[in-house]
């Protein structure tokens, strides 16, 4: 029988559905994933991402049923620009936003270029206008109610982007939504953790006192620097927030953004939230961002790691020996299928054992004795031990034509 945390695709934690656990959980009825990948996602160092490559993430990511898709920021260059301009032209099945900064002129050059909405950005941190910007606290009020203003005479939907929130003066952050919200205009409001300093357990608190003073919906902007990203993300989701901000992979600036693929697996896995989001697409499209962008991610990293279902522990062998696809989720938290991954394979390496070897043995149709198993084994763990990696499937037969002739 099917549960919300063990169904034929995941198996995860039961606790996450005791009352007492969800009780307080306040997730919208409706939920968007805002790609951010062509802008914030490229500002990683070293990541370029040319037109047709953005205009391919877009389609792979609308296709997908990503909900909202940052183009990215038209003042940054000409080809930014005609990604935008050509991304906006495919009429794909998500709503296309720019990236701005306070700046009529920015604005501008998004309503030229047709996107639906537009994320107008403004430090909101005395300390950061004071230092970084060198500029007097009234001059960020001014550009911000003069661009948003623009942008709603424009018809954009307009999202007010105060970087460096989580950071700022409480009451100087407050004060300037509130003005920004009655003075200028917002139709929603980017909660933003620009240097990943929120903790999970203090983004309720913000998202309260934000609420408090402002009635307008709210979306999360969470970066990565503590690996706090998609938790935050999910919190904030939890206490009301209605869009995600996230990237492809967790791509973006210094450490990166809230990865989609952590928050869409974790939201549909652990919170029984779906937000429509074809899953199977999730590799290939990470796949794709890494092969245009020059970006590599760890190989163990969650859902789009490239040896996140190579078993290599000979205690898990045994354990994938005994289950088979059957009972697959005794080793794993959902099927690799699910995120477009291939099946679990076996590999050889420093610490497999007898059921690693037995595997592979029945795989290549060969047959050895006992002791020339553990031969075998023995020869895989040396050889695996000089290389520093897991063997080869030839390295592998090198051994066997050693012992078994």
């Amino acid at each position: 029988m099917s549960t919300p945390w063990k169904t034929e695709k995941w198996f995860v934690s039961p606790w996450n559905y005791q009352e007492e656990v969800r009780k307080e959980l306040n997730f919208p009825e409706k939920i968007k994933i805002h790609d951010v990948t062509l802008r914030d996602g490229e500002q990683q160092a070293g990541m370029v991402l040319r037109k047709e490559d953005k205009v391919r993430i877009a389609e792979m990511l609308a296709e997908a049923g990503v909900h909202r898709i940052e183009a990215g920021m038209p003042a940054v260059s000409e080809h930014d620009e005609a990604a935008i301009r050509e991304i906006v032209k495919r009429d794909l099945p998500a709503e296309i936003f720019a990236f701005a900064r306070c700046m009529k002129e920015d604005v501008k050059r998004a309503v030229d270029l047709g996107v639906e909405g537009i994320i107008v950005e403004i430090p909101s941190s005395g300390h950061v206008i004071k230092y970084a910007y060198q500029w007097p606290l009234e001059k960020a009020i001014d550009l911000s109610i003069e661009a948003t203003q623009y942008a709603k005479e424009n018809g954009l939907y307009t999202v007010f982007f105060p970087i460096d929130a989580s950071r700022a003066e409480i009451d100087w952050f407050l004060d300037l939504i509130v003005k920004v919200a009655t003075e200028g205009h917002m139709d929603a409001l980017g909660v933003v953790d620009t240097f990943g300093g929120l903790a999970p357990h203090t983004v309720k608190y913000l998202v309260k006192k934000i609420k408090e003073r402002i009635d307008k919906p709210l979306e999360a902007h969470f970066h990565d620097d503590f690996g706090m990203g998609a938790a935050n993300t999910v919190m904030g989701l939890a206490a009301g927030i209605e869009v995600a901000h996230t990237t492809v992979s967790a791509t973006g600036e210094r450490a990166g953004n809230a990865a989609y693929e952590d928050v869409v697996m974790a939201l549909l896995t652990m919170y029984g939230v779906d937000l429509g989001i074809d899953t199977t697409k999730m590799y290939e499209i990470a796949k794709f961002v890494q092969e245009k962008g020059g970006h590599r991610v760890p190989s163990n990293r969650g859902v789009v790691g490239d040896r996140l279902f190579q078993i290599e522990s000979g205690i898990i062998a045994g354990w994938f020996k005994n289950c088979g696809d059957e009972h697959l989720l005794e080793l794993v938290p959902y099927r690799p299928e699910l995120v477009g991954q291939e099946k679990p394979k076996i590999v050889l390496g420093k610490n497999s054992g007898l059921p690693s070897v037995e595997i592979c043995l029945e795989e290549m149709g060969i047959e050895a004795d006992e002791d020339q198993k553990m031969e075998i084994l023995g020869k895989v763990k040396e050889k695996a031990y000089a290389k520093g990696d897991t063997l080869t499937r030839d390295e592998f037969q090198g051994i066997l034509d050693k012992v078994l002739g």
